[in-house]
């Protein structure tokens, strides 16, 4: 009687043969491709090009830490960073706090509610360009906003939502805010889909009312979500540029006074005379700084799991 093969010879011929090993990598390779191609290189070419005084028309020379030193000492640079940080500590609680309870309300369970669902997600669905041009429409001097503040003469002249920088940086985050309210709403409603229903029967036994339980019990559960979507918030809000752009066109806003650090790339890096090197060099300054939120949203995560 012939003896069975061994664990390690049955190992040996289960072994795919040649060409076969090789299927798994051949169908990464696509996909690693375009990875490679559209997110590794450019960026390693933005690292490269932020230390060279590169122009959309000349490739430039090595320049050391010069555009850097430039970044510091621009006066824009530091007004966009301050209007993106301003941005960011705006946004991200409204849109931390405002989805939370826009679920907790559209959970409730009566007639018609699963039209109010779709009706808030539906910003999220839209353009953020045609989006943007409602907006603009809505809070021109001549918009709707402004024709119903005169017509029940709260104000005797347009709220300069649009032409004021202060107020374009305002309205901006309102847009924001609003498109954003749907997208996160979805991720509490999941999240509030786990909590369990024995833990809100618990409280009301204990006497707990409605909103005695939502900061008991409901905001303890959703915390990690909570986490989550200011982190996502945060990123996105240091990223926005069709806002300001839609809303106060090509400059800014009057004097560029509303411009963020997108936008400031996007200037400084456009054009037949665009720098390229120093665009790159703001460009990395702002992966820099979402990086740290990022990074201090991760940590929050883990103390609150810890």
């Amino acid at each position: 009687m012939t003896a069975a093969p061994g664990p390690a010879a049955a190992g040996f011929h289960d072994r795919p043969p040649g060409p076969a090993r090789w299927a798994p990598y051949l169908f990464l390779a696509p996909g690693l491709l375009l990875v490679l191609v559209f997110s590794i290189w450019p960026f390693l070419n933005t690292v490269i090009l932020s230390f060279t005084d590169a122009q959309i028309l000349r490739a430039g020379r090595f320049t050391g830490f010069a555009n850097y030193r430039r970044a510091f000492a621009d006066p824009d640079f530091w007004l966009a960073t301050g209007n993106s940080v301003l941005y960011l500590l705006v946004v991200v609680p409204c849109l931390v706090l405002l989805p939370l309870a826009l679920a907790v309300l559209v959970r409730t369970k009566i007639p018609g509610i699963g039209f109010f669902r779709s009706a808030f997600y539906t910003p999220v669905i839209a353009s953020a360009v045609v989006v943007g041009l409602m907006w603009q429409w809505v809070l021109r001097s001549d918009g709707l906003v402004n024709t119903v503040l005169r017509a029940l003469r709260v104000v005797s002249e347009p709220v300069p939502f649009l032409t004021d920088s202060t107020m374009l940086l305002v309205s901006a985050m309102v847009v924001t805010v609003w498109k954003g309210l749907g997208y996160y709403m979805v991720f509490y409603l999941a999240a509030l889909g786990n909590v369990p229903v024995s833990l809100y029967e618990a409280a009301a036994l204990d006497g707990a009312g409605a909103v005695r339980r939502f900061f008991s019990v409901t905001v303890p559960q959703v915390k990690p979500m909570m986490l989550l979507v200011g982190t996502l918030s945060a990123i996105s809000a240091l990223r926005v540029f069709t806002e300001i752009y839609i809303l106060g066109g090509e400059s800014g806003g009057p004097g560029g006074g509303a411009r963020t650090l997108p936008f400031l790339i996007r200037q400084v890096g456009l054009g037949f005379s665009g720098e390229t090197g120093y665009a790159s060099a703001v460009s990395l300054l702002l992966f820099l700084l979402t990086l740290v939120f990022s990074l201090l949203g991760r940590r929050l995560s883990r103390g609150d799991e810890s």
